[in-house]
């Protein structure tokens, strides 16, 4: 005799689930109490979405679907923002539901919602199982779901009656097989036969579903087939940044040199990802539904195939499949393509050497170069949204696989719960998550959750008493005319200290790698503040700048 609860443990257990996160909840008390006789590590949060931002960034870094328990309408409603994330960056994570007790149903009984109209936006798939014998079904399928095609979420819901119920006999639950896509015969042909001839391809990496291997295997066809390639937003991971077939990450911000090699090429090979608005600048490095350049997709989802760009040779594959046919291809290419891969790796090193110097008495040029020289090369950074992350994403030069989680959706509050996702996926790798100030507080509880756990993460936190990214709008649109983005912060160091974790305050540029070294040296999960002016709003411009008038406001 099993209980519901008792059953979805143990197929969790059998489909190899090692941690989940949650935030507790009456109406999955049976999943709690199940737990207790498992070996699953379970991370208890401060907030679902916290939580759920944590399950993606396990999914982000593992390729396994990361797990996150919340309670009813309020909790789930909380992780909608974590589930969002993982929706738009196709990670793999299965968020479990409890749900009211089946007698009540359609009566809008206390924290009801019907998930599976509600949630159909958000995730894959929504179920709810009404019949615990089900359970191993349904978490099976869950799993399957989760992983195949396009990544992404799967909502399951559990009322809470249905966890308690005894199940006579159940069905042994056995691990989900991963299904893979691979690429055809006549599609590599045709692949090779312009590949063979082109005078200015570039490849460009994107999506989800890549492995370790795969990405040594790209790293290998590119030098090979002289073929300079670029990554998408956020998924910098994807490519060793000091290859010297790396031209550089292509979204928000990008070389306009690389742009005018996109625009200007004679093949595009797009790689896992779907080319969405960021990554393409707008839909502006491509043209839609006809690109003008001839276009190889590559994609795990047949239906992204032709859902925005008309490919001129569509590859219905993920990238770990893909990447082992390369080993096959790119033999015979123009002697003339090696210039152009080394003349677009020198721009980007160029483009990436951030700037010495800028408004007042913090540099956040030399502090990141100094990271350079320090960090180890599988240190995982992690970070949301905001002007801030310009520093990581343009001039930090990543180097090897499962050393980012970052929302390419651009959700702000990210950093600090992906962070303890990566240090429990990764517990002996250093971890440092960049944060600003808006972004950290709102998720800044899961701090707690750092030092609960004792994960050794340092978080930088880029203060300049604004919401960044808004006021630089506010300010390019609306010169002069302030509203809604100045912000009255907390003193973060204390912040870390009375939670029980490590604080620093960096005032000039010189005292951050003394407060950076005492921080990792403390062992504990430290905050270290820089205080930014908030002039400085981008490497190469002035917030006076932006807003035309070169007087400081």
């Amino acid at each position: 005799m099993k209980t519901g609860g008792q059953l979805i443990v143990d197929s969790l257990k059998a489909n190899g689930v090692r941690q989940l996160y949650c935030v507790p909840g009456e109406s999955y008390l049976a999943v709690l109490d199940a737990l207790i006789d498992s070996d699953i590590g379970v991370t208890v949060c401060r907030q679902e979405g916290g939580a759920a931002m944590m399950a993606d960034a396990w999914g982000k870094l593992t390729g396994e679907p990361g797990i996150c328990f919340v309670t009813r309408a309020p909790g789930a409603t909380n992780a909608s923002a974590g589930l969002h994330v993982a929706r738009q960056d196709s990670t793999p994570m299965i968020l479990f539901i409890g749900q009211v007790q089946r007698d009540a149903r359609e009566r809008e009984a206390f924290q009801e919602v019907e998930y599976r109209r509600a949630f159909t936006e958000f995730a894959k798939w929504v179920g709810e199982i009404d019949d615990p014998a089900r359970i191993p079904e349904f978490i099976t399928r869950a799993f399957a779901i989760a992983t195949s095609g396009r990544p992404g979420p799967v909502v399951l819901s559990l009322p809470e009656d249905m966890l308690r119920q005894m199940v006579e006999n159940p069905v042994v639950p056995q691990r989900y097989t991963k299904v893979a896509t691979r690429p055809g015969a006549v599609e590599l042909g045709e692949l090779e036969d312009r590949l063979a001839s082109a005078e200015r391809p570039v490849m460009i990496l994107g999506g989800s579903g890549w492995t370790e291997k795969a990405v040594h295997e790209v790293q290998e066809f590119a030098s090979r087939a002289s073929v300079p390639v670029g990554v998408s937003l956020r998924r910098q991971m994807l490519f060793d940044h000091l290859h010297p077939a790396y031209a550089g990450d292509v979204g928000i911000g990008i070389n306009p040199a690389l742009a005018d090699e996109i625009k200007n090429s004679d093949l595009v090979i797009l790689l896992g990802g779907r080319f969405s608005e960021m990554p393409s600048s707008g839909y502006t490095l491509m043209d839609t539904p006809y690109p003008k350049q001839p276009l190889v997709h590559v994609h795990a989802d047949s239906s992204e195939l032709g859902r925005v760009y008309k490919p001129t040779v569509a590859i219905n594959a993920d990238p770990a499949s893909f990447a082992a046919s390369l080993l096959t291809i790119g033999n015979a290419v123009p002697a003339s393509r090696a210039a152009r891969v080394k003349a677009m790796h020198d721009s980007y090193l160029a483009w990436s050497t951030p700037p010495e110097t800028g408004p007042g008495p913090v540099q956040m040029g030399p502090i990141v170069n100094w990271l350079e020289e320090n960090l180890p090369e599988d240190a995982i950074m992690t970070n949301g949204a905001g002007n801030y992350a310009t520093w990581v994403h343009r001039f930090h030069r990543f180097r090897g696989f499962a050393t980012q989680a970052a929302p390419t959706s651009g959700t702000m509050g990210y950093g600090v719960p992906g962070a303890v996702g990566a240090q429990q996926a990764f517990p002996d790798r250093l971890v440092v998550c960049f944060a600003g100030d808006g972004c950290f507080l709102m998720h800044g509880q899961e701090f707690a959750t750092m030092v609960r756990h004792q994960l050794p993460i340092i978080t930088v936190v880029v203060n300049n008493g604004i919401y960044g990214t808004i006021r630089m709008h506010q300010e390019r649109d609306y010169p002069g005319r302030i509203s809604a983005t100045t912000l009255t912060n907390p003193d973060f160091a204390a912040y870390a200290r009375a939670f029980g974790g490590h604080g620093e305050t960096v005032e000039t540029t010189a005292d951050f790698a003394p407060a950076f070294e005492r921080a990792r040296a403390s062992g504990l999960p430290a905050i270290i503040e820089v205080k930014l002016d908030p002039e400085a709003i981008t490497p190469t411009r002035t917030m006076s700048q932006i807003a035309g008038t070169g007087v400081k406001k």
